[in-house]
């Protein structure tokens, strides 16, 4: 008998947030080990997962390219005039949705473990974290729209609640901001699935009977799946449908995902989130949330409607560009630690864009490495904040100095962190952006005739490097680490203790992830190559069938 892998991911979280409610308030203790041992199950699960997978199976449209595949018939809604409408329980995994899921089960494991200091209604911290931990797996394993919607949508709820209660004193601010944004970015979502909807033809895997509308990422990505001449049907050249309308769709799409990403200027949410999430969300937000919008414009943007890609390239690389370096800038001047870490996200992840758009292989390999690596090291970096804050409760950088003298340990960690982040060779960060940069700048060879990336676009993102080892080396380390001993309060030095065992053990795993695939990449470009490959071939050969005129002569083959 077939072990059902991922239904055991996703209902352990989800169980998991249940059961922990029935546990003694009072018994703190217990309540974190529980969610400590759910956390553990769940890397297990995902371990021995991995071990199964064969990362030569994959492809895009083909239902036999995904792996631990489940699928059960879940309902069915008539609809009147528009049929019936199905919804199932359809699940399943490639060598992208592998590898984010991985990362998630890993900072949702170390979240819990940065979790030990909250002690404010424990029950209900971690019922909510095991129920966001819990969705965020359902994203990543869902191949039905509907499905993949209520999982997107059940994120909102505990981030909101995790951040506007257990947050810092502007947190009710930063949660309903937080709110708000995602939830414009879900009505765009849904606005595409309601088109999606209305234009497919019945589903041809049931007897005439038995046929009903079902939104199966899969079946959605073929033409045969429209009905000929309706608002999507990539084969109708129509104004108001047609080729014209699935643009409409992709930019929609994109926009609603590029605010998860985020994209600037789309990303004012992101600071306040960081600034005012207890510890373990902002690990938690910038580690795995932010994959869930590239890894949304990859699945659904790029995987529908292939060739929005090829029209929109260079102004997704142009708001690459403005988000590698508008982050960088606005990074540089920060005084807030965790502040300036969460702009350098911005920046970072202007970089995936920039990959995405190149449309080569390396680009995009390096896109998708880029959303692992910046979630372990981004992990590692809050965490680091934490452990000041935990402290002191303070983050300021001109509040401290000399730290490495009473924190050598600390100090030491830290700075790997931000050579990780800078991208020193060695270490992950430079593999991944490496290979974006390379890409992004043979786009031009690549596809001869339409420029998808312009090279001086790569050339000005360049900066973004630059920058990193000011805001990094300059304004943190050598105002916090280097030099004599000043605090901004004397009595800080007797709290200011070295990382504790269970501080260690949490940075122990990031740290040997970041240097282990600096060294040996390839572990990971394994994983995803075949997905990578199917990808490219998929967006470029439907994208050019499906696009008249210019553009697809343009791309040639």
């Amino acid at each position: 008998m077939a072990i059902p892998w991922l239904s055991l991911l996703l209902a352990l979280p989800l169980v998991g947030s249940l059961l922990v409610l029935w546990l003694p308030e009072g018994r703190l203790r217990l309540i974190r080990c529980f969610a400590l041992g759910v956390m553990l199950l769940e890397l297990l699960l995902a371990a021995g997962m991995m071990g199964q997978y064969d990362p030569g199976r994959a492809g895009v449209n083909e239902p036999e390219a995904f792996q631990f595949v489940e699928r059960t018939r879940l309902f069915t809604l008539p609809l009147g005039a528009f049929g019936r409408f199905a919804v199932d329980y359809y699940v399943g995994i490639d060598g992208l949705s592998l590898t984010l899921l991985l990362l998630t089960v890993l900072i949702g494991l170390i979240g819990v473990l940065s979790s030990w200091t909250i002690e404010r209604a424990p029950r209900a911290y971690f019922s909510l974290y095991l129920l966001l931990i819990g969705a965020i797996v359902g994203v990543f394993v869902a191949l039905d729209l509907f499905l993949f919607y209520v999982f997107w949508e059940l994120m909102l709820l505990p981030m909101y609640f995790l951040i506007g209660f257990w947050g810092g004193e502007r947190r009710e601010y930063a949660a309903v901001k937080f709110f708000l944004y995602t939830l414009a970015g879900s009505i765009f979502l849904l606005l595409v699935l309601i088109g999606l909807y209305l234009g497919t033809a019945l589903d041809p895997g049931a007897p005439p009977p038995d046929r009903v509308r079902v939104l199966d990422l899969l079946w959605l990505m073929r033409p045969e799946a429209y009905v000929p001449g309706s608002l999507l049907d990539p084969s109708s050249p129509g104004l108001i449908g047609g080729h014209n309308a699935r643009l409409i769709a992709f930019a929609v799409l994109f926009l609603g995902f590029a605010i998860k990403l985020p994209v600037v200027p789309l990303h004012t949410w992101l600071p306040d989130a960081h600034v005012e999430a207890p510890t373990p969300i902002s690990v938690i937000l910038a580690g795995v949330l932010l994959k869930l919008g590239g890894y949304g414009i990859v699945r659904l943007g790029y995987g529908l409607f292939p060739e929005g890609g090829l029209v929109f390239g260079t102004w997704i690389a142009l708001l690459g560009m403005i988000g590698v370096v508008y982050g960088a800038f606005v990074a540089a001047a920060q005084e807030d630690l965790k502040k300036l870490i969460a702009y350098s996200s911005v920046s970072h992840m202007g970089y995936v864009l920039l990959g995405l758009a190149s449309l080569t292989q390396e680009g995009v390999a390096g896109a998708l490495f880029q959303m692992f690596n910046h979630g372990l090291i981004a992990a590692m970096l809050f965490l680091l904040v934490g452990v000041l804050y935990d402290r002191v409760h303070d983050r300021l950088i001109p509040h401290f100095q000399g730290l490495s003298a009473i924190m050598p340990l600390y100090g030491g960690v830290a700075l790997f962190a931000f050579l990780a982040s800078l991208g020193l060779p060695g270490l992950a960060g430079f593999v991944s952006e490496a290979l974006i940069f390379l890409g992004a700048f043979s786009a031009e060879a690549v596809h001869p005739g339409h420029v998808l990336v312009p090279r001086w676009m790569v050339l000005v993102s360049t900066a973004g490097l630059v920058l990193a080892a000011v805001y990094y080396l300059w304004a943190v380390v050598e105002r916090m680490f280097h030099g004599p001993l000043r605090l901004q309060r004397q009595e800080w030095q007797a709290a200011l203790v070295d990382l504790s065992w269970r501080e260690r053990i949490m940075f122990l795993p990031l740290m040997v992830l970041i240097l282990g695939l600096g060294l040996y990449p390839q572990a990971y470009l394994e994983l995803v190559r075949s997905s990578t490959n199917h990808f490219l071939e998929w967006v470029l050969t439907s994208g050019k069938a499906w696009w008249p005129g210019g553009i697809a002569s343009g791309l040639g083959n």
